[in-house]
């Protein structure tokens, strides 16, 4: 009977169902990303052949660009020397532009902040002379002190259920 049963007994109990359940949820975890998983590297595979054919999709058509300009009256080397030049030209803009986005990346330095000033802040909560900012700042003044109604004044102005 449960009311028999002592108080270690029955934390020793809860302690073991709640392990038992904790370990359920691990696998249950575990199962779940080993389905996902295998979803997700034949996606990827799946994707890395589709850029494969791609690519030698854009070499026979570079060909057939080159071909094209040989068959419009320019001469071959002077065709292929044009559809090179244009590639050379997408490739040096695509590296300008992904050059600039990541010039232009922060580097998380919010997050750096916060959690220099959480590692460095005592028991407290203020600031250690090392985290403080550099620059001279006034700390922000405390809010006032609350002047309004407390709970136990909130309503008592009503007349009680009992009273009417």
């Amino acid at each position: 009977m449960p009311e028999d049963e002592s108080l270690g007994a029955l934390v020793a109990q809860a302690s073991h169902h709640i392990s038992t359940l904790v370990r359920s949820e691990i696998e249950l975890a575990k199962a779940e990303l080993k389905f996902d998983a295998k979803r997700v590297g034949m996606a990827a595979a799946l994707f890395g052949a589709a850029a494969f054919i791609a690519h030698l999709c854009l070499i026979l058509a570079s060909f057939a660009i080159a071909y094209g300009l040989v068959a419009l009256g320019l001469s071959p080397w002077l065709a292929f020397t044009i559809v090179t030049v244009f590639y050379l030209v997408v490739a040096g803009l695509l590296s300008f532009v992904g050059y600039r986005r990541l010039k232009g990346l922060a580097g998380m330095k919010r997050t750096v902040r916060s959690l220099r000033n959480l590692a460095s802040s005592d028991e407290e909560g203020e600031l250690a002379p090392s985290a403080a900012p550099s620059r001279a700042t006034a700390p922000a003044p405390a809010p006032p002190p609350y002047t309004g109604p407390t709970a136990g004044q909130v309503g008592s102005h009503r007349e009680s259920v009992i009273d009417a």
